[in-house]
């Protein structure tokens, strides 16, 4: 990474119907790039909040067809900017079942990369109850990408609680992290665990998050963030539907490794 450039989170609240989620999600993408970004992340299940787990299946698209995919190539394309498409459902061999993946989109609409989500997300508590693995098989392969803009690494909500998971990917410029993290989850940990991956790997880290009450009833926290490498919050959108932008600069990268060589000094990997 050696020129400074713009990033955009997009925070949305996505209903049950995947078409007008596309519509709303191509406006917030034009959006961004207006202000100037470069790279434009999506959050975590942007397509699609079901009113049940079935509603994801049924919408699965394979790999690299389908009219989900294809507007994200194009809404890539159309501003020139590399896009994560936030999830997208995607056939696995489970028929009842999805990967639930993160893409990269180059700017001429290719896919640069695929991300399955590892870290299936399981919680019961305070009248709510949540196991993705009754809907979605979980992937193995974690992902970083080298693009023309920044190294960056990539995971997906639930993912954020394992920090070994970024740690073999260490180093890279810029952490991606699309989410619909729960409100009750959120509230408790979202920001300081966004906070201590950015201070651990001395990295950006772009969070795009669901924030507010969706058609279904369910509840996200939103807080869509930029964070820097000393830990800073640098852009941020409390709950409903927006965009933030901020500027990732290679020089407080340097400047952080350089002057607290935590990454050097790593005795375990």
């Amino acid at each position: 990474m050696t020129q400074a450039f713009k990033v955009a989170a997009v925070q949305m609240v996505s209903g049950t119907d995947p078409q007008q989620n596309l519509q709303r999600a191509a406006a917030l993408v034009a959006e961004a790039a207006a202000q100037g970004a470069k790279l434009v992340v999506l959050p975590e299940y942007f397509c699609l909040m079901g009113r049940q787990d079935g509603d994801k299946v049924a919408i699965r698209e394979a790999f690299a067809d389908g009219p989900l995919q294809q507007a994200l190539a194009a809404m890539a394309r159309e501003h020139g900017v590399w896009l994560v498409g936030g999830t997208v459902p995607l056939a696995c061999p489970q028929a009842d079942k999805v990967y639930n993946t993160l893409l990269l989109f180059a700017p001429d609409g290719s896919v640069a990369g695929r991300y399955d989500k590892i870290h299936l997300f399981g919680f019961t508590g305070q009248g709510e109850r949540y196991c993705e693995s009754d809907s979605i098989v979980a992937g193995s392969q974690p992902l970083k990408v080298s693009t023309p803009l920044a190294d960056i690494a990539f995971g997906i909500c639930y993912d954020l609680r394992f920090p070994e998971l970024f740690r073999q990917l260490a180093p890279f410029d810029l952490l991606v992290l699309p989410a619909a993290f729960t409100a009750t989850t959120g509230e408790a940990h979202w920001e300081v665990l966004l906070r201590a991956r950015a201070i651990e790997n001395q990295c950006y880290v772009l969070a795009s998050a669901q924030g507010g009450t969706h058609e279904n009833g369910r509840k996200t926290y939103g807080q869509s963030l930029i964070i820097d490498p000393w830990g800073r919050i640098v852009a941020e959108l409390a709950t409903g539907e927006g965009v933030v932008v901020a500027e990732i600069d290679p020089k407080l990268i340097q400047s952080v490794r350089e002057r607290l060589p935590a990454l050097a000094h790593r005795v375990f990997s």
